[in-house]
């Protein structure tokens, strides 16, 4: 779960920048707030994301406790210049981890959150 301060904006970050599809969202208006959750098929067989808005706050501390969401992609590059045609932030372009050989990136949602991005790798 991430605490989002603008949820359209969030939304259209997850669903149109990065592809996913809203799968359900429901106001809840006792406790002022509304769940969306975010994926990239049903959540039955799939993972989801599920982006928490309370009414009224536009911004969160994120701490130093989160890391970061992973995302496999097929074409890393692709992937990122699709993001930056998009609006969105690529914060580390792709390269090599430190450390090993994996390609990986990061980009940025409007909240500050980091999705890190993995080059898959391609099949023999």
């Amino acid at each position: 779960m991430l605490r989002v301060g603008n949820l359209e904006e969030s939304l259209k970050f997850y669903c149109d920048v990065l592809g996913m599809k809203l799968l359900r969202r429901k106001d809840y208006p006792g406790g002022e707030f509304t769940l969306a959750f975010v994926g990239y098929g049903d959540e039955s067989d799939n993972t989801v994301i599920e982006l928490t808005h309370n009414w009224g706050v536009e911004e969160y501390d994120l701490g130093s406790g989160y890391g970061h969401i992973a995302l496999g992609v097929d074409d890393i590059y692709t992937t990122c210049e699709q993001i930056k045609q998009n609006g969105a932030k690529v914060v580390r372009e792709p390269g090599p981890m430190k450390h090993g050989s994996t390609v990986i990136a990061f980009v940025e949602d409007p909240n500050g959150y980091k999705i890190e991005l993995i080059q898959l790798a391609t099949p023999n």
